[in-house]
């Protein structure tokens, strides 16, 4: 197959990248804009691979999109770019509403118009595949209850809301006009190249430096996490596997809250890196907490039962396994994530 990855430099999309390159035959056609969380250093090593192929290309630039269509003739489409960072889009959310709504509805149209091109045979096996969130979802109360693939939609930021409109657009594109979608709800991801502003590289790294471990409000908000290569082996599942229409939520089956994430981050650098920067006694000791961020979910769970049931996938890493391969990540990689706290990552993205 010829797959397109939309989003390929984030993090996310990174890891499917990685993946369909090291673990299948199939070829890669990387479409990116290389925003501030793009990264091409998180693809060294694929980048020369012959079946791998970078394309600087805007998903809302519809003539670029016709070209890179026109020019590699895919077999699929994995749509992953998006803005995704919900401080950000509490702060700016026009950039939220232009990328992942009008950006959605380019590439669809990209696609619908070459998909209809397309000889029977391949039209039948063409996939549109949309990656999303579980906080289109919004809230869970209780303990108990989890996300299914049926339950409503209640955003509840600027990210989730611009994330539901992109959903309900790929549906309405099958619907409407049978372009062949799949749709997947993800939660929480974690896992190495993540962008250091994300609560887990960012307790990281601000430990390392003996910085404060900023936790909003009390901490107890809690997620379902999911490491980052168990989700691009799910989504790959899903694209060669999953059924046209299908809705599939992909979960780690680990909850916990926001407080107990950095209380087990803070336990393994003890173990790992006693030597503590100056004036740190223990980790822990650097927590603060602040106020809490506005219209703040307070509990995600995913049901990912059916995607187990109906394609055989379940994630490998528990949390536990996880988090200890992302740490150690962190510790042994600093010449990726100083390049991408000093920004010199970014002379790429920006022609220099």
């Amino acid at each position: 197959m010829k797959i397109l990855v939309t989003g390929g430099a984030g993090f996310i999309g990174s890891a499917v990248v990685r993946y369909i390159i090291n673990n299948t035959q199939d070829s890669v056609i990387n479409v990116d804009k290389l925003t501030y969380a793009g990264n091409l250093e998180s693809l060294v090593d694929v980048k020369n691979n012959g079946r791998y192929i970078f394309e600087k290309v805007d998903i809302c630039d519809r003539i670029e999109l016709d070209r890179v269509f026109n020019q590699y003739q895919p077999d699929a489409i994995m749509h992953l770019a998006a803005e995704s960072h919900v401080d950000r889009s509490i702060d700016g959310p026009a950039t939220f509403i232009e990328t992942n709504i009008i950006g959605t509805y380019t590439i669809l149209e990209a696609a619908r118009q070459y998909w209809n091109q397309l000889d029977e045979t391949r039209k039948l096996a063409f996939r549109f595949h949309h990656i999303s969130t579980d906080e289109v979802y919004g809230d869970l109360e209780g303990t108990d209850n989890l996300f299914t693939e049926t339950t409503s939609y209640e955003p509840s930021s600027p990210y989730s809301a611009s994330k539901a409109s992109s959903d309900h657009l790929v549906r309405a594109w099958l619907r409407t006009y049978g372009l062949p979608t799949i749709v997947t709800n993800c939660s929480n991801n974690y896992g190495s190249y993540h962008f250091p502003e994300k609560l887990i590289p960012l307790i990281i790294l601000n430990s390392l430096d003996g910085k404060t471990l900023p936790v909003y409000g009390n901490g107890m908000q809690i997620r379902d996490w999911l490491y980052v290569d168990d989700h691009a082996c799910a989504l790959y599942t899903v694209v060669t596997k999953g059924k046209v229409g299908e809705t599939y939520n992909i979960g780690g089956h680990n909850e916990k809250s926001n407080i107990e994430v950095v209380k087990t981050i803070c336990s393994l650098l003890e173990e790992l890196v006693p030597n503590k920067p100056n004036g740190v006694e223990k980790y822990q000791d650097l927590i603060t907490y602040v106020t809490d961020r506005p219209g703040h979910d307070v509990r995600y769970a995913i049901d990912a039962s059916k995607i187990e049931r109906e394609l055989g996938w379940k994630p490998g890493e528990t949390f536990e396994s996880g988090i200890k391969k992302t740490v150690e990540w962190y510790i042994h990689n600093e010449k990726w994530w100083s390049r991408v706290l000093d920004g010199s990552y970014n002379r790429e993205r920006l022609g220099n």
